[in-house]
């Protein structure tokens, strides 16, 4: 694509390395300040940051747009997030800087926006500089014309080449209106067209040789020994460990599980995990899981226990569980807010330090824990010079428990108690440290994977206050999200719903409210995310391609109007939303809802087969299809026995409906026999013959 005149004489530095910096004070009142510009009244931690640069920082929206119009200025369109570690740097050497601002505001309209917020339009311009440059990442920062066609893009830079490629892409639209016009119509084609495939005329047909393919392709590039993909950075890509383990059920292939279990056994001992709180970092940056990307997440933690979650129902490793547990402590004891929503994220600094919240020196270790001291700085590998840097420590569990339960001379159980105790007197003392700022926006979509890992964790651990907070949060969103006419927003944060809601937002939500049907029988759940599904069809829906745009046609428009269609460490909004056709399909009877989920699949079958886990939950679609579902009803006033006995499985390829009734779903008519609680499996709406016992409903299955 012949385009790029621009980049001829422009120089740039493009960093992709995202993290974190210090948060400021958002609460300081205005007159306190220098500059306020008109992010003052943004709800968005990350645009508040912002709030008193010199910059006039304008939020996205009609004012800044027919400002930039009305004045013929080009845009700075500025995209980040509060956990961005170069966010801040580009912040603290530019945007606080006020011979940069002066320039920024002579010559352009600049509008900051938070990508959690505003993912849609991150989507377009993240794909302008990956067209541009050849990568992305945040900051992200592109340059349009007036009316929002971009021109030129990076990431990060630094103070002197911020200014440099400022100055020189407005003397170059000065100077060339005609190339500028034309970089910017054949940049808005390519945006436009990035993500087009190949619609499929037909319906393809899945079968298990289509998962052999896949995973043949996707197995070369799994690290066997470190767990994960091979090299660095690693990062947690949850919906693809899913698959895997899928797969090694429908196939018992030993290479699947064992990808899967190398790699939660190695995050579980590394640095990535933290091993005094609980939860997991945003990354690894090398290849053992050892040193992080401080930051927490909270998408990555909901999908990291529904991981462990069926892991441990897989394989039954006391461990998983035990991970489960302690991330699920840490979401309620720092991420959860007292109306039942979640927050998004933690920073990886604070006091200007990276990770210092989270590592310790060899003598904090000594002052705080006294005769407890070497087991501990044995067990987690501390070291006087440090493991890190700076005579700092990150914990890291790579040790043999048998071989340092015989050198202290105890057994392994006891060696796990002194752990355990070490933990909580180091949780105590660490509590006193000046913690990582938060980000306490509450994300509907982000929201939603949380509330399905609480069922999952009810599900196979059988403790009921996760239920009761997967339930909270469910009637939180449908109070404070949710509108009358099943429209939901994006965005919550004091007090307030704001932003309307993108496809994940309507997916995962819809997948959330599914788990809880299964995991309590209550119709209402179900009926909820089938009026969820019906919007989607209304506002999101593409009847040409049978595929989904991201935003809804009560937007404004953008340039353009993407599909998202990749998974990544969240799962695409399409597949997500394909699953959830072929879910309430089948609970629905609905064969056009199954018809649309097969013509989505068909439509990514050929990206599906050699992408490994970047179409890995369009791959846990594909398994339904290659391997009919089993749809178990259990009726009768035991139901809920006999559902908590089947959870003790793992079992993919299983819906369940039930109750002590048989409610209205057609599955269930006729079910009930009174005076016993009845267990049947059905494939395709034919039942088999009624039983009473788990284990005989399980030999159906088997």
């Amino acid at each position: 694509m012949k385009i790029f005149y621009i980049l001829n004489f422009i120089l740039f530095l493009s960093l992709t390395s995202c993290g974190q910096s210090h948060h400021k004070n958002n609460q300081m009142k205005s007159t306190e300040h220098k500059f306020t510009n008109k992010l003052i009244n943004e709800s968005s931690p990350y645009l508040l940051q912002h709030a008193h640069n010199p910059v006039n920082w304008y939020p996205w929206g009609k004012e800044a747009l027919d400002k930039a119009k009305a004045e013929n200025k080009l845009i700075i369109i500025s995209i980040g997030y509060a956990a961005c570690h170069w966010c801040h740097v580009m912040e603290h050497e530019s945007f606080e800087n006020e011979e940069v601002a002066q320039f920024m505001n002579d010559h352009f309209v600049a509008i900051k926006i938070d990508r959690e917020e505003r993912p849609d339009i991150d989507q377009v311009y993240m794909n302008a500089v990956q067209l541009i440059t050849g990568s992305g990442g945040w900051p992200l920062n592109c340059i349009t014309l007036p009316d929002g066609r971009p021109i030129y893009g990076g990431t990060y830079f630094p103070k002197e080449k911020w200014l440099d490629m400022l100055g020189q892409v407005s003397n170059f639209v000065k100077q060339n209106p005609e190339k500028a016009e034309e970089q910017a119509k054949s940049l808005t084609q390519g945006v436009q067209s990035s993500e087009l495939i190949n619609m499929s005329p037909e319906i393809s047909k899945f079968s298990i040789n289509d998962l052999n393919t896949i995973f043949e392709s996707w197995k070369r590039s799994v690290d066997y020994k470190n767990g994960g993909t091979k090299g660095a950075p690693k990062f947690p890509l949850p919906v693809g460990y899913q698959f895997l383990l899928q797969y090694n059920y429908l196939t018992n292939n030993d290479d699947a599980l064992k990808a899967v279990t190398t790699t939660l056994d190695k995050m579980a001992d590394g640095g990535i995990y933290d091993q005094v709180g609980g939860g997991f970092a945003r990354y690894s940056v090398d290849e053992l899981w050892k040193v992080p990307h401080f930051e927490k997440m909270l998408y990555d933690n909901a999908q990291l226990v529904s991981l462990y979650s069926s892991a441990y129902q897989q394989t039954k490793n006391p461990n998983y569980k035990i991970i489960v547990q302690e991330t699920l402590a840490f979401i309620e004891r720092e991420l959860t807010s007292k109306e039942g929503g979640f927050y998004s994220s933690l920073d990886a600094d604070s006091e200007g330090e990276e990770g210092k919240f989270y590592v310790w020196t060899k003598n904090e270790l000594k002052e705080v824990l006294g005769e407890k001291t070497d087991l501990i700085i044995d067990y987690y590998n501390v070291t006087e010079n440090g493991n890190w840097e700076d005579g700092k420590n990150i914990l890291l569990n790579k040790s043999n428990e048998k071989v340092i339960a015989e050198k202290y001379q105890i057994t392994e159980s006891e060696l796990l108690i002194r752990v355990f105790e070490a933990k909580t007197i180091l949780l105590k003392e660490r509590e006193k440290r000046i913690r990582p700022g938060l980000d306490d926006k509450i994300l509907t979509s982000w929201n939603s994977l949380i509330l399905k890992a609480y069922v999952d964790a009810y599900r196979v651990f059988g403790d009921e206050h996760y239920l009761k907070l997967a339930l909270k949060n469910a009637e939180f969103i449908n109070s404070k999200i949710k509108t009358s006419d099943n429209r939901l927003h994006r965005n919550y944060k004091n007090g307030k719903a704001s932003i309307n809601g993108f496809l994940d937002d309507y997916a995962f939500t819809i997948a959330a409210f599914v788990s809880l049907y299964q995991a309590t029988f209550d119709e209402k759940w179900l009926i909820e995310a089938g009026d969820l599904l019906n919007y989607s069809l209304e506002h999101f829906y593409n009847k040409t391609s049978g595929l989904f745009y991201y935003t809804s046609d009560l937007d404004p428009a953008l340039i353009a109007r993407k599909m998202e269609l990749m998974d990544n460490v969240i799962p695409a909004s399409n597949s997500e939303m394909a699953k959830n056709l072929f879910v309430l399909g089948k609970y629905f009877y609905n064969d056009d809802y199954i018809l649309k989920s097969e013509k989505m699949l068909s439509n990514v079958k050929e990206n599906a087969l050699k992408s490994g886990a970047y179409f890995a939950n369009w791959d846990i679609l594909m398994a339904w299809f290659a391997s009919e579902p089993y749809e178990i009803a259990i009726v009768g006033k035991d139901f809920e026995a006999k559902r908590k006995e089947l959870d003790q499985h793992y079992l993919p390829n299983v819906f369940l409906s039930g109750g002590k009734n048989e409610g209205t779903l057609s599955l269930l008519k006729n079910k009930n026999i009174k005076g016993q609680t009845t267990i049947y499996v059905c494939q395709n709406r034919t039942c088999k013959l009624p039983v009473t016992e788990v284990a005989e409903a399980l030999k159906q299955i088997n």
